[in-house]
């Protein structure tokens, strides 16, 4: 059995943070019912990248569902989600703050009908608080909540991370939430309401750079592909192409200093610690720089890995994708002509797996309200699903 075999799991979010999530759990073996609006997800519409009716950027967040198209706007549609409510575990929405609540769906309603249920909701800035209502963007908060700020060249501009990182990491701590409050209800017998936001997901992503702040009173620079508390641990470039090196301990600083035959490094007074390379950081990085420059990447990734340094090319996606790490690990994986990156959750007892391509819109419309025991084709004249 799965993990989590037997949990049943409504979706009502779209996008990515709430999708995200939803995926995690049905990754485990959840059952995960996807409600669409008749347009569905806004990834659909995420093009111009398909396979069949599929895009590349739903099919990223939406394996392992089923998908339900219901118009929850259409006052009979709240009968429909009570019906599935009633043996539900977990509900996760991201609607705007309010807006659960206008449509019937809220978490108030429907406790009263599930006292068991897990309600997940996912926000941009809190379901409290001035910002409750604004509409949250992983963009935006990426912006708002410093990660721009410290992403970039030190005399560039401010860069946004390319993969919506807030959004991915909120999703992977709604599922966290989710996966407590299971736990906790296994105690008590009671659901709860869980909340998440992108903001304060955000913020707690600046992690050491945050808490040098705190400590300091003073903003974080921006340091580029160089690390902001570790030297050398950054990219360099060698006569043919760029490498990232990280050197992270004096262990793997005095073995650098023998790879690039310069063993008076480690008694320098300038180089001795990490908080001196800190310090000297311009010496250390011209230092390497100019010794790299002289020979091929390839010469200097075999130099390091015989003394056991972490170093690496830096990979384009396709060479990720398609790398023999990536083979050998089953990170791609296909489910009717549609290829994914598999999850990266390894349980060896219970292990994730590929049930479902990422659905088509309503294709389990029927099959859905059908096991719930309600009359699909009723509800169809209604205009309430297809």
């Amino acid at each position: 059995m799965s993990a989590l075999s037997g949990v049943k799991v409504l979706d009502l979010s779209r996008v990515l943070a709430g999708p995200w999530c939803g995926q995690a759990l049905a990754d485990l073996g959840a059952d995960v019912i996807k409600v669409e609006s008749f347009d569905g997800d806004d990834t659909r519409g995420m093009g111009p990248l398909y396979l069949g009716e599929i895009s590349a950027y739903f099919a990223c967040a939406n394996r392992n569902k089923r998908s339900l198209c219901l118009d929850l706007h259409r006052p009979e549609s709240a009968e429909v989600i009570r019906a599935l409510v009633k043996d539900a575990d977990v509900l996760i929405e991201n609607f705007r703050t309010g807006t659960a609540e206008r449509l019937g769906v809220g978490y108030e309603a429907l406790r009263a009908v599930n006292p068991r249920l897990i309600y997940c909701s996912i926000s941009g800035y809190g379901r409290t608080g001035p910002d409750a209502t604004r509409a949250g963007y992983d963009y935006a908060v990426q912006a708002e909540g410093g990660l721009m700020a410290i992403t970039g060249e030190r005399d560039g501009a401010p860069n946004k991370v390319a993969v919506a990182v807030v959004d991915l990491a909120t999703g992977q701590n709604a599922t966290i939430a989710v996966l407590a409050a299971l736990l906790q209800r296994e105690r008590t017998g009671r659901g709860q309401q869980v909340a998440v936001s992108l903001f304060d997901t955000q913020l707690s992503w600046l992690a050491n750079i945050g808490s040098s702040v705190l400590f300091t009173g003073q903003d974080a620079p921006r340091y580029g592909n160089e690390h902001a508390s570790i030297v050398p641990y950054q990219d360099f470039r060698a006569s043919d192409q760029h490498f990232v090196l990280t050197v992270a301990n004096e262990k793997l600083w005095q073995a650098l200093c023998e790879a690039v035959g310069r063993p008076e490094w480690i008694d320098d007074p300038r180089f001795c610690s990490n908080r001196q390379r800190v310090l000297n950081r311009e010496a250390v990085s011209d230092g390497l720089q100019a010794i790299f420059a002289t020979r091929p990447m390839a010469h200097w990734l075999a130099e390091f890995g015989r003394r056991g340094i972490p170093c690496a090319p830096i990979n384009s996606v396709k060479q990720a994708l398609e790398s023999p790490l990536a083979k050998a690990n089953g990170n791609v994986i296909e489910r009717d002509g549609i290829p994914m990156v598999a999850s990266p959750l390894k349980l060896a007892e219970s292990p994730v797996e590929l049930r479902h391509a990422p659905p088509r819109l309503g294709a389990h419309s029927r099959e859905i309200l059908e096991q719930a025991g309600l009359d699909f084709d009723r509800y169809a004249a209604l205009g309430v699903v297809k």
